[in-house]
């Protein structure tokens, strides 16, 4: 039976993930419903997407009982609140990056999620890619030897784009690219919390930051280096440096295609979507929803690819880098 899909958010990552889904048996995936912010965007969207139900309020959505799954497509500002509704309504959640604005929104949607019995991931769509498991698979097997020294990259001019900038809208490059940076550190540590965060970064007017550079450390003296701007473009790509090697993800790191073992690159090519996309790769949204079909499919409360206490630690170590560049969200002293 198709895992039934509830879109909430009609924006533009949502017509992504719409155009991702088509790529995926239509047997095992199907948008049974949506609702957005502004009704009418709502029913041009199902049009466009042939989604049978239109829900006139977010209420609505949370109360269908035709819908296994919510996929969370709205500003990272609405996170919590909408993450809340849908959880304690009982309903499974995909929600988009960041999974909130901080450690504490993300504690209360963890708690949530536990306390309704339902599936929660933050939707690091990245950890999902075909490459990322072979660096895993890689790494388990000490392909490159000890690792000591990771570094990721992602810069990309975003100055004109008012959510990239604006404090209210939850604002800056970290919570929008540089969580893509971090996430592929802990990933390759396991989820290990760095024994120090040194950040450092330069802020726009506005009070969020431009670019930023985060250096950890973790046990047994291996280090990572992060750099990430939204006023710049970077070679948008990571490398893992071991004692006897190096794996290098191609840029677009964060959605990657092609992935270097000491020189010899392999390619993992992506369908081709059925109408134009608004971001890169888009149609690799697929491999997200198809984790989530699996772990729903095994009864799984969170996913093995992207746990629950990974997202938590991932929010901690940008809730210290934002205190030490000197970025303040209202939400932070709420």
């Amino acid at each position: 039976m198709a895992t039934r899909w509830g879109l909430c958010g009609a924006g533009k990552i949502s017509h992504d993930f719409s155009v991702a889904m088509k790529t995926l048996p239509p047997g095992d995936h199907q948008i049974a419903a949506i609702a957005a912010r502004s009704p009418e965007s709502a029913q041009q969207f199902a049009k466009r997407h042939s989604i049978p139900r239109v829900h006139g309020s977010y209420e609505e959505l949370a109360a269908d009982s035709e819908i296994d799954v919510v996929y969370l497509g709205v500003l990272h500002t609405e996170h919590c609140r909408l993450g809340l509704l849908f959880l304690r309504a009982g309903k499974n959640v995909l929600c988009e990056k960041p999974f909130a604005m901080n450690g504490r929104q993300v504690k209360d949607l963890v708690a949530a999620a536990r306390m309704s019995n339902v599936f929660l991931m933050e939707a690091i769509w990245s950890r999902c890619f075909p490459v990322h498991a072979e660096v895993r698979r890689l790494l388990a097997e000490e392909a490159v030897g000890e690792v000591k020294l990771v570094k990721a990259y992602f810069g990309s001019p975003q100055l004109h784009i008012p959510r990239s900038v604006e404090k209210e809208l939850g604002g800056g490059a970290l919570l929008d690219i540089g969580v893509y940076c971090l996430q592929f550190v802990l990933m390759v540590f396991n989820g290990e919390r760095p024994e120090s965060i040194q950040a450092t970064g330069v802020l726009l007017d506005s009070g969020v930051d431009e670019s930023m550079v985060v250096v950890m450390k973790f046990s047994g003296n291996r280090m990572a280096f992060c750099t990430f701007s939204i006023a710049v473009s970077l070679p948008n790509d990571a490398t893992i440096s071991g004692t006897n090697g190096t794996i290098r993800v191609a840029g677009p790191m964060h959605c990657p295609t092609k992935l270097v073992l000491n020189g010899k690159e392999t390619e993992y090519p992506l369908p081709e979507p059925s109408l134009p996309l608004n971001f890169t790769n888009s149609t690799g949204l697929r491999y997200e929803a198809e984790e989530v079909r699996q772990c729903l499919l095994k009864g799984l409360k969170e996913s093995p690819r992207m746990t629950l206490s990974d997202s938590t630690l991932l929010t901690e170590i940008m809730d210290e880098a934002r205190k030490q560049v000197g970025v303040v969200f209202h939400q932070d002293s709420q």
